[in-house]
């Protein structure tokens, strides 16, 4: 017990962020959903796009994902998160306060900020290897063309930046967000109830 305390300490803010990630999957799924379908029609899927479009599905690509990061910096609350943003960035006082409160931080707990971020990017590459065994290594992308679900002129990159879009993409901004809380002491971690 006394070691699996010890990890939980030194991952506690990678596992709030699979914890958030898990407890809001839908919303989050369903923002990563508008963003790849977004780039699955950007890259092609369902037939050329207008330039004009493509700007115009980039814009809501982008806003999708703000939204994800905006959502989990406020804790579901988009207005928190914004207003969070917002203090960060028009206040002189916050800022220094922040930069201040994060320095300390890795400075004090530098293990656990490595610990978290090694296992993050394990996390990442076993989905990203999922992600590209599905693209290549699978019938997935030929039954798709031969079933005229995406076009015939779609690359494997469809498959690749639809799964991405839906997985490591949200996961990699709930991670950041939760970061930049976990380092001002933003947050109260399940670690430390």
């Amino acid at each position: 017990m006394a070691l699996y305390t010890r990890i939980l300490k030194k991952t506690d803010w990678l596992f709030e962020a699979l914890l958030f990630f898990k407890t809001h999957f839908v919303i989050i799924l369903a923002l990563g959903l508008i963003a790849a379908f977004g780039r699955a029609t950007q890259l092609g899927a369902f037939g050329p796009v207008s330039s004009s479009f493509h700007f115009l599905l980039e814009i809501i690509i982008q806003s999708a994902r703000l939204l994800i990061f905006v959502y989990t910096l406020g804790f579901t609350n988009v207005k928190k998160g914004l207003l969070r943003i917002k203090k960060i960035v028009t206040t002189k006082a916050a800022w220094k306060e922040n930069w201040h409160t994060a320095c300390k931080k890795i400075k004090t707990e530098w293990p656990s900020l490595l610990t978290s971020f090694v296992i993050y990017l394990l996390i990442a590459l076993v989905i990203n290897k999922l992600i590209d065994y599905a693209a290549y290594q699978t019938c997935l992308y030929y039954k798709l063309k031969t079933n005229e679900i995406i076009s015939n002129q779609a690359s494997e990159w469809v498959i690749i930046l639809f799964f991405k879009n839906i997985s490591v993409i949200p996961f990699t901004l709930v991670f950041n967000a939760l970061f930049l809380l976990w380092i001002t002491n933003k947050i109260s971690l399940v670690s430390e109830n």
